[in-house]
């Protein structure tokens, strides 16, 4: 077991919290412990940072390069009943230039010049599927594993399964400004599982980290005031969960209780990115994503476990008509972020034990989108869940690295597919933990974030 960076009794003596304190958390700690499955083999990470680019990035436009898709400009391809959620038509040509990058060469377009610097440090996946092209189910089926059910998300599994290495913060933080994804909270829910490992969603819209968390500071009572009442809240909690043991709720109601009086002396620093260097502020650039990314950094560096950042409300990268246009414009508005967060990682040494993620929940169509009359093509793509692109760094994956492919239109996966399932296995693998063997037991049987499915991807794992 992973254990926290900031050891519990100097916390509660520097805090002011007395020994009653000290006893209601190992009753809460000891708990948890005992429920956890552990650590199976060493880990190659020890976080993760999963950049989510919602609505659907277009892989032929982005990581994925298709010639043959130039010289048919204009023309029907040969797809098999290749069914997508809209009607689409001819062949569309990317609008952007590919280049090979690094020494390893990867192929990546003029919409991501910040993170085409960090190729060497890339492992490409293009070939990955999911089930459907709706962006719910989808979303869903990348975050929790299934896209019907409620199903704990990855933050979730990997809080609970591993702890938090600061006890002060979240162990799972979803940063998404201006609004929430498709799907909402759904998206980092906790469902079976304890409710304090459910991920804690901060609106990044807002610069002032002081009004980034709602009433994380009490405007009615003082410091010594709270602090008597905590002290009583603490005490009435304890002797109730004593007399009523292995109740999830009550805990989950507890340990909330107990990290919002903790959140008071960290939350707002961690989130304060006023206080980086002026050199490190221009690295990232401006604008919420970016300074999303660079809280996302400054999360991981203080022990939290897992991190998301969501691009913004509903599916920014929703490209349905105008890509050139569209996707111009929310490339811009993250590549630079996404860019210095690696650089930022490399040069703190922390890149090797962070696992970086960029995905969205699926990819788009090679062919234009029509409307639902099969008229009005306004040079955009739509929902394609056949074949599309991520790419992982850091935390033991091989660098460098292309794996998989699409067809020769950028379509459909058709060498080394790889599933949602596929991918929950892998970064459970590159944490340390057997996704075979990492259970849940609820409503009379054993569950796991990669249900019956699943196998680790080795040949991007270092």
């Amino acid at each position: 077991m992973i254990e926290p960076i900031v050891e519990r009794r100097a916390f509660l003596q520097r805090s002011g919290m007395g020994m009653g304190a000290l006893g209601l958390a190992g009753l809460l700690q000891a708990e948890t412990e005992s429920k956890r499955p552990g650590i199976h083999f060493p880990a190659k990470a020890e976080h993760v940072i999963h950049i989510f680019l919602n609505g659907g990035m277009s892989q032929v436009d982005t990581f994925d390069p298709k010639p043959e898709l130039t010289k048919r400009g204009g023309q029907m391809l040969p797809f098999d009943n290749l069914q997508t959620e809209r009607k689409t038509g001819v062949a569309l040509p990317s609008p952007f230039e590919f280049a090979q990058h690094g020494e390893s060469g990867i192929p990546i377009s003029d919409l991501f010049p910040s993170v085409a610097k960090c190729a060497d440090d890339l492992a490409v996946i293009r070939s990955m599927h999911v089930e459907l092209p709706s962006h719910e189910m989808s979303l869903m089926l990348m975050n929790t594993g299934d896209m019907r059910l409620v199903r704990p998300s990855v933050g979730s599994w990997l809080t609970w399964g591993m702890g938090s290495e600061n006890q002060n913060l979240p162990g799972f933080v979803a940063l998404c400004p201006s609004g929430l994804p498709v799907g909402g909270a759904g998206n980092w829910r906790s469902a079976f599982l304890p409710g304090a490992y459910q991920g804690t969603h901060i609106d990044t819209s807002n610069s002032d980290p002081s009004k980034l968390i709602a009433n994380l500071k009490n405007s009615r009572l003082s410091t010594s005031e709270q602090l008597e009442q905590f002290e009583l809240l603490k005490q009435l909690n304890a002797k109730h969960l004593e007399s009523r043991p292995g109740e999830p709720a009550m805990e989950a109601r507890i340990r909330s209780f107990e990290l919002a009086y903790r959140m008071q002396l960290e939350a707002t620093d961690a989130f304060d990115t006023t206080q980086e260097p002026e050199h490190i502020l221009k690295l990232y650039g401006e604008g919420p994503q970016n300074r999303q990314l660079l809280m996302a950094r400054r999360l991981v560096e203080r022990g939290v476990r897992f991190v998301q950042t969501w691009h913004g409300n509903l599916q920014p990268w929703d490209s349905h008509s105008n890509i050139k246009s569209e996707h111009r414009k929310v490339a811009n508005e993250c590549d630079q972020g996404i860019g210095a967060l690696l650089v930022d990682l490399k040069q703190r040494g922390l890149l090797s034990k962070t696992l970086v993620i960029c995905s969205g929940e699926f990819g788009r169509t090679p062919s234009v989108e029509l409307g639902q009359n099969g008229s009005g093509a306004g040079q955009g793509r739509d929902h394609n869940h056949w074949g599309f692109s991520l790419w992982m760094a850091g935390g033991g994956i091989k660098a460098g690295t292309i794996y998989g492919a699409t067809d020769e239109f950028g379509f459909k996966a058709i060498e080394n597919p790889v599933s949602a399932h596929d991918l929950h296995a892998t970064i459970l693998h590159l944490m340390g933990i057997d996704h075979e063997r990492f259970t849940y037991r609820y409503a009379g049987r054993d569950f796991r974030l990669t249900d019956v499915f699943g196998r680790v991807v080795k040949e991007v794992i270092a």
